[in-house]
Order: C-alpha cells, then sequence, then structure tokens
C-alpha cells in the first residue's frame, strides 16, 4: 500500500467511457444520426476523416469490456447514453432497441459487481434537434428534460449514479464557437445561449431525476487552472476572463444561483442583451445536487491579447482578448499538455475556498492522459509515463482531501483507447489498447497499475 495513494474507506474508484466515442453500430437498430455523426462525416472536420461509425464495437462487444471492468477491479463504471439511439428524432416514439441496450449493458454491470454511473448527454445531440436550431434554443433543454425523465423510468431502479450534462462548456464553446467540435459553429451570441441553454436542459434533467427518486444526481464540468502568464495587469486581467469563460458560466449559476459579475467585461454586447434568459431560470438551475463531477487534465497558462477579430460584429464567444501561453519546463503528454499534478490539488482547494459549504461532494469523473504507448512482439502494452500520470495524480488528488476537500470518487479517462472527437483515433487514452483493425482489446501496464491500487484498497 505504501507504494499507493491512500484512500479512505467506502472511496468509490471507476472507469469512464462515453457513447460516440465507444459503441460503433450508428445505424444500428434504430439509432438515429448525432452532430457527431454529421461532423465527423463532413470532409476535413476530423483527422484522417475519422468517424465513430464502429468506433470500439462497444455495442456489440459490451460483454467483453464489463469482464475487463470486472478484473480491474472497479466500484464503478461511468457510461454514457446516446440520446438518438433513444429517440431517434429527439424527441417523440422511444426506440425498444436502444432502450434495451442500456438495459442489458446495466444488467451486465450489476451481476459483475459493479455500480452504473451514467451519464445523459456527452456532446452527441439528435441531428434532428440540431436541425431546429440545437442547443441556441430553448426548445431542446426542454426536450432534454423529457428525455431524461424516459431514462429515469427505465433504468433509475437500477442506475444509482447520474450525470446531467459532459463538459457543457466544450458543447457550448468548442461546439458554437471555436467550431471545432460538432456542430462546428462559429458564433458569438449562439454560443451564449447554447452555454445558457445547456444550463436550463440541467435543470429540467434535475427535475425529472428527483421526480424519478434516483439516489444520486449531479453535473460533471471540465474545470481549467488559469495561470498568469506573469504578474502584469493585464495578464492578471486576461485570466478573469479566461475564469469567466471556463469556470465561472457554469458554477455561479450552480452553486451560487447568480450569473458572473465579470461577464460583461468578458463578452461585452455579445452578453447585454441577454435575451435568452428567462425570469426563474436562475432557480431552475441551481437546484441542490448530490454530487459535483469534475473532469481535471492540464492547468493553462493564460496571457493578455488583442482581439483576433476587429470587428466586433464578427467576435465569436471565445475571442476574450487572452490567449493560451506555454508552460514551460514540465513533461508535456501526447496531446501536449503540460503535466502539473499540484495545480490539480490547487484547483480543487481553491473551489472548495471560493464555494465553502455550497460546494457539494465531488466525484472526479474524468482524469488521465494521452501517452505514445509501446507495443511490444509479444503484444504487451508498456505506458510507463500514463502511469506515473496517473500515481502523481492521484496523490494530488488525495492532498486536496486533506485539505479539506470532499472528494468521494475517481474515473479514470479512459477505459478505452477510443474515437477521440476531432482527432480521430491518432490519440490514445485508454488503459486498454483498442487495435482498430481487428478490435483485440489488451490491457496496458496502466490497467495493472490501477488494478494493484484498487486491491491494495481492499485487503
Amino acid at each position: 500500500m505504501s507504494d499507493f495513494p491512500v484512500f479512505p474507506p467506502g472511496f468509490v474508484f471507476g472507469a469512464a467511457t462515453a457513447s460516440y466515442q465507444i459503441e460503433g453500430a450508428a445505424d444500428e437498430d434504430g439509432r438515429g444520426p448525432s452532430i457527431w455523426d454529421t461532423y465527423s462525416h463532413t470532409p476535413g472536420k476530423t483527422d484522417g476523416g475519422d468517424t465513430g461509425d464502429v468506433a470500439c464495437d462497444h455495442y456489440h462487444r459490451y460483454p467483453e469490456d464489463v469482464a475487463l471492468l470486472r478484473d480491474l477491479g472497479v466500484d464503478s463504471y461511468r457510461f454514457s447514453i446516446a440520446w438518438s439511439r433513444i429517440q431517434p428524432a429527439g424527441s417523440g416514439a422511444v426506440n425498444a432497441k436502444g432502450l434495451d441496450f442500456y438495459s442489458r449493458l446495466v444488467d451486465e454491470l450489476l451481476e459483475a459487481g459493479i455500480e452504473p454511473a451514467a451519464t445523459l448527454y456527452h456532446w452527441d445531440l439528435p441531428q434532428a434537434l440540431e436541425d431546429k436550431g440545437g442547443w441556441r434554443v430553448r426548445e431542446t433543454a426542454e426536450r432534454f428534460g423529457e428525455y431524461t425523465a424516459i431514462m429515469a423510468e427505465h433504468l433509475g431502479d437500477r442506475v444509482p449514479r447520474w450525470i446531467t450534462l459532459n463538459e457543457p462548456w466544450c458543447s457550448a464553446f468548442l461546439g458554437y464557437s471555436v467550431g471545432r467540435h460538432a456542430p462546428g459553429a462559429k458564433e458569438g451570441r449562439g454560443a451564449l445561449a447554447a452555454a445558457h441553454h445547456l444550463l436550463v436542459g440541467h435543470g429540467h434533467a434535475m427535475t425529472a431525476l428527483r421526480a424519478a427518486g434516483v439516489r444520486e444526481a449531479g453535473i460533471t464540468l471540465n474545470l481549467d487552472r488559469n495561470v498568469p502568464a506573469t504578474e502584469s495587469d493585464a495578464d492578471l486581467a486576461a485570466v478573469v476572463r479566461a475564469d469567466t469563460q471556463h469556470n465561472l458560466v457554469w458554477t455561479e449559476p450552480i452553486l451560487a444561483g447568480r450569473y458572473p459579475v465579470t461577464e460583461e467585461e468578458t463578452w461585452g454586447e455579445l452578453i447585454t442583451a441577454q435575451d435568452f434568459r428567462r425570469e426563474g431560470d436562475l432557480e431552475l438551475i441551481s437546484q441542490p445536487m448530490d454530487f459535483l463531477g469534475i473532469n481535471y487534465y492540464r492547468p493553462i497558462v493564460v496571457a493578455a491579447a488583442p482581439h483576433r477579430e476587429a470587428d466586433p460584429a464578427l467576435r465569436v464567444a471565445t475571442d476574450n482578448r487572452y490567449s493560451e501561453g506555454e508552460y514551460r519546463g514540465v513533461r508535456k503528454t501526447a496531446m501536449n499538455w503540460p503535466v502539473v499534478p499540484e495545480s490539480f490539488t490547487d484547483l480543487l482547494t481553491a473551489l472548495k475556498q471560493t464555494y465553502g459549504d455550497a460546494l457539494p461532494p465531488v466525484h472526479i469523473t474524468e482524469n488521465g492522459s494521452a501517452e505514445f504507448d509501446t507495443v511490444d512482439a509479444d503484444g504487451s502494452v508498456h505506458d510507463a509515463d500514463r502511469v506515473e500520470y496517473l500515481r502523481t495524480h492521484l496523490t494530488a488528488l488525495r492532498a486536496a482531501m486533506d485539505a479539506g476537500v470532499d472528494v468521494r470518487g475517481y474515473y479514470v479517462w479512459s477505459l478505452l483507447d477510443n474515437f477521440e472527437w476531432a482527432l480521430g483515433y491518432a490519440k490514445r487514452f485508454g488503459i486498454i489498447r483498442v487495435d482498430y483493425d481487428t478490435l483485440e482489446r489488451t490491457p496496458k501496464d496502466s490497467y495493472r497499475w490501477y488494478q494493484e491500487l484498487i486491491a491494495a484498497h481492499r485487503k
């Protein structure tokens, strides 16, 4: 046990995946198209033109993957549900075969002694709803509440932990402002409206989950630790804008029931109209949660910069007069992300300091790294850099807990190498290697290390 960070009894060890990244079976059993089907099939949008049509073929191979989870020894498995597999058009008729798949998956997990944790939305919006405006419009948030009620009715008796949204920052800003994720839009007001309607959708989903009596319900945010490039007034002001866009746009409404006081400084004329907000929204959004999910990978160095787009009418929501700088003197992952474990501790302790008792118990719902794995002639897979990343970040997590942050669980990202969104299959985050030609699964050294850590806590 001395070789591992030590966690208290009852701490949840898990692994995580997402539907479009692993399931495949894109046009089987009544599944409708999602925005990621459309985006990935658009030439030039993903590296190598890769799509999630097959991915890891988890739809057909889930018993094998659950067996690997069982052997790993995890307490919980976090998966996401493909909305368009349940409602192909995003509303209306329910696809029984889609429900049956997730029901079989949940039963398989329970039979293996693994607690299911379901994410309702991990970025794969039904294309039919995007055609009607997507997250830019309130109707999508309302439809999300209806879809949540369907899933809670069918799985709420067997799934104890529910996550409404995964990383709404990516959905709103990478999807509707940067254009690097589906649906690939580059907008100002549209992205801010999407951010708000994602929060409204979270509120409707929480209402539905409460009505169904589920045991635990919350949201997952990818909060960033933004570090100033220098201590200059300009760089410090840029960090405030970065914190607003990356963090406060979510945490202030959800945890404090208010909008960020720095939003006008950050977005200027894009936010002043606020015509997408309605009376009562904050009360809906800020309903008490049983936990907050946090995804963490790396810190961001922020420096002041001019607007990239001189014309205010053409500015997108992410053009906020700052740029990402270089974090020097540390190792970088295959994503070129700096490895700074202590910033993980800093992020969590700062969140506790800011929100105090309003911060619910925390689950780390994603943490891991893409690395350049080595495959031996005998097929064994070595990933020492990933092992070290996990060891140091779990140690940093333990330090945050020692400092008073109530963290209840940790989910490694990811169980499997998978479709890494716009990067296609070029980056591997899994603790299990997937051969994309044969779909053979091979546990890596990191799988064995995590297995041993979990086993040490069972003694």
